[in-house]
């Protein structure tokens, strides 16, 4: 592979790999395990995958070496998506962890920042670990069991995650480019030294890749032993619906319809959608119903200022948040139907409290939604006994209350949600109307309406445009604050336009060139930098090979 990611994952296999003991849940500092004694035992092979699990949400340094502080991985990648698409608007100009300087595409249009760099390398440590454990099942002579099989197809299941995460990020989208011709990334297989440093494969070669491995994982899932443990620990782990629904993801990246509704309907099955007050609990615990996978994030391991709460939600105690609500797309909101309880989450008369407001309208006075400053006050007051937030946190029109901690107004833990069964609906519903089969598109996507909107009527959905519109429209709103709105609007080749219809509710004098992006197909800086540092380390890598 490339020299810089050489040391890096040479550093990584000789760093202590770091776990958390039986299903996660002790609040004691973790075990570590030498890279050598790593494959001498199925036990010690499941450390090994007990550390990808926690370096999916810990502060990169702790974990893998040569990390920063800066960025606590999957706590800031899944967020990232929606705050790149303009979904998750800042309402104020407040900055931390280059935050505002993503919002505005000065981050991953820079070939030097923290952002570009970091995830390239976090995910190049997943990949490292899974080929770590992959070559060395096949190498140990081990009999094969269903314990090394369910560690085999997380490791699987991990690379394949890994490289749809990288190609979708450093390289030209698959549905709009020459995926044959188009650069992708690096493929890596080796886990020891020493490597041998690669060109960027194609966009279709890493694809390829990951259709293999998901083929892999499955395979030995179905000879598996199933998760093990029970409750939000348990789902920290990979299992077969795992492998399922990123598969679904993959295949509807690339326009694979018929194995996107096979692998999103596989995915769901154990997986019943939640009704409403689980709905709007605050998307804060693996143990709600409908989720597939996440990260369950013990107290003695928590980010503090570095968590997903801290950049998204509008209930944790920091300077990003209280400085800055975070507001939804008022076209998005507006367009929610009465009997739709997801609007309930959406708070379009929250008064203007920040008088350094973005849109220059916050402090009594300037708010024209309110002309009686008791009435504004009383308002405010409502809203914090609601949520459980103080005075110290401003409140913005059309602010959400969608992801809520646990524990609203403290910095406390609370869990990352990485899949759900209303995604796999959603992508089921997409790929039959892609395919022109549109009672079966109605009947998934009203299957998962229908329990949030108890007046929705699929039927008057009855063409492929119209339908479409709808299922983005649903996409938008259920998925809303969980980041797929960066991969969606490549899928989609749209555009971004915070002016059209009305007005998002974004400054144009914040988000600055990031108001108006052109759509995918004709702009390429929706594609990512390729790391400087990986350019100039790698032989095989030049300046021409930059995105």
């Amino acid at each position: 592979m490339i020299n810089k990611i050489k040391l890096i994952l040479l550093a990584a296999l000789f760093f202590p790999v770091l776990s958390c003991e039986d299903e996660f849940l002790e609040r004691t500092p973790t075990d570590a395990i030498s890279a050598d004694d790593a494959l001498a035992s199925v036990d010690n092979m499941q450390l090994v995958l007990n550390g990808v699990h926690r370096g999916l949400y810990s502060q990169s340094q702790t974990v893998f070496p040569g990390g920063n502080t800066g960025r606590a991985n999957d706590h800031y990648w899944v967020p990232m998506g929606d705050n790149l698409a303009g979904y998750l608007i800042h309402s104020a100009n407040a900055n931390n962890l280059g935050w505002r300087t993503n919002a505005q595409w000065n981050d991953h249009t820079v070939q030097t920042s923290l952002t570009t760099e970091l995830l390239w390398y976090h995910r190049y440590n997943i990949i490292l670990h899974a080929n770590l454990l992959i070559n060395g099942i096949a190498e140990s002579g081990f009999t094969e069991t269903a314990r090394l099989n369910e560690i085999l197809g997380q490791a699987y299941t991990y690379r394949a995650m890994a490289y749809l995460s990288l190609v979708q990020h450093y390289a030209k989208g698959y549905l709009i480019g020459n995926p044959e011709t188009d650069p992708g990334v690096p493929l890596l297989f080796s886990s020891e030294s020493p490597f041998t440093s690669q060109p960027r494969s194609s966009v279709q070669d890493i694809y390829d890749q990951i259709g293999s491995d998901l083929t892999d994982a499955i395979t030995a899932f179905e000879n598996g032993t199933g998760r093990s443990g029970s409750g939000a620990a348990a789902k920290s782990q990979l299992n077969i619906d795992v492998a399922y629904g990123i598969r679904a993801r993959w295949a509807l990246s690339k326009g694979d319809w018929e194995t996107a509704a096979a692998s999103a309907v596989a995915a769901r099955q154990d997986y019943p959608l939640m009704n409403e007050a689980d709905w709007l609990s605050g998307f804060n615990s693996n143990e709600l119903s409908e989720v597939i996978w996440g990260s369950h994030v013990i107290e003695a391991e928590t980010t503090f200022f570095r968590s997903y709460f801290y950049l998204a939600s509008n209930t944790f105690n920091g300077s990003q948040i209280r400085n800055n609500p975070k507001i939804a797309d008022r076209r998005l909101v507006d367009a929610i139907p009465e009997t739709d309880y997801r609007g309930k989450v959406f708070i379009v008369d929250a008064p203007n409290t920040n008088t350094s407001a973005a849109n220059g309208q916050g402090g009594f006075g300037n708010d024209p939604n309110y002309t009686d400053q008791a009435e504004f006050n009383a308002r405010r007051a409502e809203i914090n006994a609601e949520y459980g937030i103080s005075n110290s946190f401003n409140q913005h029109p059309y602010m959400h209350f969608k992801l809520k901690n646990a524990n609203p107004g403290t910095i406390d833990p609370d869990d990352v949600i990485y899949m759900r069964s209303s995604e796999m609906y959603l992508i089921e519903a997409e790929a039959l109307a892609m395919m022109d089969d549109i009672p079966n598109a109605q009947i998934a996507l009203e299957a998962l309406v229908n329990e949030r909107d108890s007046a929705f009527d699929v039927s008057v959905f009855n063409t492929k445009q119209t339908l479409m519109e709808q299922i983005k429209f649903q996409r938008r709103l259920e998925l809303w604050g969980e980041g797929f709105g960066y991969t969606d609007k490549i899928r989609w080749d749209e555009n971004i336009d915070h002016a059209a219809d009305g007005g998002s509710g974004a400054s144009q004098v914040l988000y600055q060139q990031a108001y108006q992006i052109d759509r995918p197909s004709i702009n390429d800086d929706w594609i990512f930098k390729i790391p400087q540092a990986e350019i100039n380390a790698n032989p095989n890598l030049s300046s021409s090979d930059q995105n």
